[in-house]
């Protein structure tokens, strides 16, 4: 499989560029069937969608995404703790190798994401596999599974005497290649999940790679769409099946 550099037109200092692993040229995954697809043209999200964290609407063809829980609110007469959360609009969609095209507008939103969980395994808080993240001056991803949301780690970064054992079990676990977004810009966002690799690509272009042991989940039952801040915007979704891109000689 080629590889190169992200590009230019991607990167806000080449020198922080450099450093980074290589983006696969070519997709990691070969496009299957296709499992689920919503353009948003109804009144309403359609009831496959399901409400995870509040707040998502359809508005004018396509899905809005605000944070409404953006603040911690204490434990208080017999009511627990409610933490501060982006909002969260999910399917149920079992996968194992995937593709996720979708079309994504910052309209004051800091971040939005596609995620990956299976509410079923019980190795990582609440299921948390994989995500890819973006915000306006970069793209991230996430093993989870393997790394923040995994049980133990997650008991060790709260405990100052472990946090530097969390640390060292974290690392590749997690990278962040930069961007240059604009905000009231469509862009067509491609997550692409194939064994233990997840690329992201940008309008066509390589944005984001991680190979990662927890990427590799074989039940991704789940596919969520996440928003932090206000406001975020999806259209034109679809989600196939996939399986892994032959591989090719690095070079």
């Amino acid at each position: 499989m080629n590889l190169r550099l992200l590009p230019l037109c991607l990167a806000t200092t080449t020198a922080f560029a450099a450093d980074l692993p290589e983006i696969p040229v070519d997709s990691i995954a070969v496009k299957k069937e296709l499992l689920f697809s919503d353009d948003f043209e109804g009144a309403a999200p359609a009831k496959v969608w399901h409400k995870v964290v509040p707040t998502f609407a359809v508005e004018n063809g396509v899905l809005k995404g605000t944070q409404t829980r953006d603040v911690t609110i204490p434990a208080a007469n017999g009511k627990p703790e409610i933490k501060a959360h982006a909002a969260v609009h999910g399917l149920e969609i079992p996968t194992k190798n995937s593709v996720v095209e979708c079309r994504v507008k910052f309209e004051g939103a800091t971040m939005i994401d596609v995620e990956f969980d299976d509410r079923k395994y019980t190795g990582a808080h609440y299921g948390h596999l994989c995500r890819a993240q973006v915000r306006l001056n970069g793209v991230t991803i996430i093993d989870e599974r393997d790394g923040s949301m995994r049980n133990d780690i997650r008991e060790m970064r709260q405990d100052p005497a472990k946090k530097d054992e969390a640390a060292k079990l974290l690392k590749g676990r997690q990278i962040t290649y930069p961007a240059k977004l604009e905000a009231g810009k469509w862009y067509t966002l491609v997550v692409e999940t194939a064994g233990d690799e997840m690329r992201v690509t940008i309008d066509g272009v390589p944005a984001a790679y991680l190979k990662s042991s927890g990427i590799a989940h074989a039940t991704k039952s789940k596919i969520e769409l996440g928003v932090a801040g206000k406001d975020g915007f999806f259209d034109d979704i679809k989600v196939w099946d996939a399986e892994p891109a032959r591989k090719q000689t690095r070079g």
